[in-house]
């Protein structure tokens, strides 16, 4: 009764070590993790951001002389910028919001659909972006 036992070959598994500062540029974050950190600090800079946003659009309601002030500072190429800067936050924090209420419904959680979801959330967030730019610098 004595069966040749057969071992079987473990396979080599990767190994994890912690990151030391100095490593962070050889790194490679993956998509998905490179879109769920720019989630998180585009609503941290949205929640900073919304008192200034607040109080300016009260100043602005205030008169029409404040709202023309306010117009004027707006027309500014600079402003302008900042202004892209922001939608682009706002609207990244958005498509990213929308890629993890999908996640939370257990849709698209494996390692194929969430590179596709990332990339995806990635395109729309800068094409949004571009569109409203090219309003905003008065293309059309």
């Amino acid at each position: 009764m004595s069966e040749a036992v057969r071992e079987v070959p473990k396979k080599e598994r990767p190994k994890f070590t912690n990151i030391h500062v100095t490593q962070l540029s050889n790194y490679r974050l993956p998509l998905a993790g490179l879109v769920s950190i720019l989630h998180r600090i585009s609503g941290f800079l949205m929640f900073l951001l919304l008192p200034a946003a607040l109080y300016m659009l009260q100043l602005s309601l205030r008169s029409e002389i404040s709202f023309a002030y306010f117009q004027g500072i707006a027309s500014h190429w600079f402003v302008r910028l900042v202004t892209l800067a922001l939608v682009w936050g706002y609207m990244q924090h958005f498509c990213a919001g929308v890629r993890h209420l999908f996640m939370d419904l257990h849709l698209g959680l494996d390692k194929d659909s969430a590179r596709k979801s990332a990339a995806g959330v990635l395109v729309i967030s800068l094409l949004l972006t571009a569109l409203v730019g090219l309003k905003l610098f008065g293309v059309f």
